[in-house]
């Protein structure tokens, strides 16, 4: 973006962060910061190095959530999720344990609160695919009690895997008319992680794929979506509510400068999934509603033998689906197939074709 749209935006940026910054430097100063909390997210590693990011915040004092709250309840929710104030350049220890060793970090957290981990292993991991604990302790700020802050995050470690899975999250897995922008909207903010729907046989489809042809696979399943880091408790939550096999999330940070970078989003994350499992061949799956086909076209040029088989769930009218068609054809004529699929039980009949699932794999062969 450049001209006067790129200065307007890049001047946005500094506003925000100088804002950013004075508010808590006043909160600090006059002894009105509020209690404070670390949200790690899962993080994804290999044998020897393991990644994990998370945020520090102010506790935005969000209300658990249940089938039978009410819209009223699901706003009030959503609007302190939005109104969280980050805490910016704080200070985390965390800490990694393991048969292999221990390992300690200090880092510090971005103008946003955001921090980056990266444990460089002196010695690999061993034994099958696993979640690792990192704990993760707050040195600066303290709180008014005087008390640092804690968490305990987790680092999936895929080994042995047959292949890995990267999937979208709107119009893929969630209910979320992204191409109704109204209807959107009024989903996101009236509804919680147990009343949003996912489309049926998700949760069964995706166990099969993370349990490979023999039932007896871990294979690893990521979630890259262009939504805000401040929905994934919310998302988070909805893959364990309904069932959906657990898997790193890779969101937003939703600003002035990086609004609008919805495939430079995807692809970046694509890219650096590719380049940390080298041995690993993909399945993408995403929607028509966005450039999900656009954006896995390009993955596979860029990346020739990477990419096993691509499911795009049709959500739009016949006029997109033409496009998908095309940029299927294409595909083809590189080996790789995408289909075009009305709804979940096509795609697992399509992919115990192509031996990735067990055959008739119980519940996610309905639509």
């Amino acid at each position: 973006m450049g001209g006067w749209k790129g200065r307007a935006v890049a001047a946005g940026g500094v506003l925000e962060g100088w804002f950013d910054r004075l508010r808590f430097g006043l909160k600090r100063r006059t002894g009105r910061l509020g209690p404070i909390e670390i949200l790690p997210y899962r993080g994804h590693g290999t044998r020897d190095a393991l990644f994990l990011k998370g945020r520090v915040l102010e506790t935005p004092g969000l209300a658990p959530s249940g089938a039978g709250d009410s819209r009223r309840r699901n706003l009030r929710n959503m609007v302190r999720r939005f109104l969280s104030s980050e805490i910016p350049h704080a200070r985390v220890r965390a800490s990694l344990r393991s048969s292999r060793g221990a390992y300690e970090l200090e880092v510090m957290a971005d103008n946003e609160g955001f921090f980056d981990l990266r444990f460089e292993l002196e010695e690999s991991l061993e034994g099958d695919t696993a979640w690792y604990p990192v704990e993760i302790e707050l040195l600066w700020p303290r709180t008014r009690e005087g008390n640092g802050a804690r968490a305990m995050g987790s680092v999936l470690v895929p080994a042995g895997a047959r292949f890995g899975v990267i999937s979208d999250l709107d119009d893929t897995v969630i209910r979320s008319s992204v191409t109704d922008l109204l209807k959107m909207v009024r989903i996101a903010l009236l509804s919680n992680a147990h009343t949003r729907l996912p489309f049926e046989g998700v949760a069964g489809f995706y166990r099969a794929l993370q349990l490979g042809p023999g039932g007896e696979d871990f294979n690893p399943i990521f979630y890259v979506s262009s939504s805000p880091w401040n929905l994934y408790d919310m998302l988070e939550d909805f893959l364990d509510v309904h069932g959906v096999p657990a898997g790193p999330l890779f969101l937003k940070d939703w600003s002035f400068t990086t609004v609008r970078d919805h495939d430079r989003h995807k692809l970046d994350v694509i890219r650096t999934l590719l380049a940390t499992y080298p041995d690993l061949p993909f399945v993408l799956i995403g929607d028509s509603g966005e450039r999900d086909p656009e954006i896995y076209r390009q993955v596979v040029h860029e990346h020739p033998g990477r990419v096993h088989t691509i499911y795009i769930r049709d959500v739009t009218t016949g006029e997109r689906d033409a496009a998908v068609h095309v940029i299927a054809g294409e595909l083809r004529s590189h080996g790789v197939e995408m289909l075009l699929t009305a709804g979940t039980a096509e795609a697992a009949g399509h992919a115990a074709g192509k031996g990735l699932i067990v055959p008739n794999t119980s519940s996610a062969s309905s639509k």
